[in-house]
């Protein structure tokens, strides 16, 4: 099923079966997804937007700040990002002695950075449009992946020993959500 459905308050609505249990909603800027399991019916996911339109329009409210405000962000280029953050990135690895394999440079819409199972790490280049300690914030999040693999009281443990405050860096990078788009 993929079923699109144009809503009076919300605007286009895509309706798409999932292998999830529970029905989800995203929003996008092109449209709102609603993730369906397999054993629920259209007209019950319908009822479930139609009781989370509050949430709904708030969100997109969100999305429309966040567009608009992504919109007067300089371009940074990519070449400029990989210098940079390479740069960064080994100074706080040898600084705090961890061990990464490659690093990648790309835009991403949706993460900051990550890091493999291989210890590759994976930047943004808009971190560039960050203040220093976020950067930093950031980059040692994910060389202390090199060491633990998930987000479990013993990676926050971790992490705080090298990025003091981190859980309050965390909240205040989330402010900086428009530059991700």
């Amino acid at each position: 099923m993929d079923h699109l459905v144009e809503h009076p308050e919300v605007g286009a609505i895509r309706y798409q079966r999932s292998k999830g249990r529970r029905i989800g909603i995203s929003v996008k800027p092109e449209f709102v997804r609603v993730s369906v399991p397999r054993r629920e019916s259209l007209a019950n996911a319908q009822k479930f937007v139609e009781s989370k339109i509050g949430w709904i329009k708030r969100r997109i409210s969100e999305m429309n700040v966040r567009i608009e405000k992504s919109r007067v962000l300089p371009e940074i280029d990519r070449e400029d990002a990989r210098r940079i953050l390479n740069q960064r990135l080994a100074e706080l690895a040898t600084g705090h002695d961890f061990e990464y394999g490659k690093v990648s440079i790309r835009k991403q819409k949706t993460r900051w950075g990550s890091c493999s199972s291989q210890n590759n790490i994976s930047l943004n280049q808009n971190l560039l449009h960050l203040p220093d300690e976020l950067i930093d914030y950031v980059l040692l999040h994910e060389l202390t992946h090199t060491r633990v693999k998930d987000h479990s009281p013993s990676f926050w443990d971790e992490l705080e020993k090298v990025c003091p405050s981190a859980k309050e860096k965390r909240r205040l990078l989330k402010t900086y959500s428009y530059c991700l788009i």
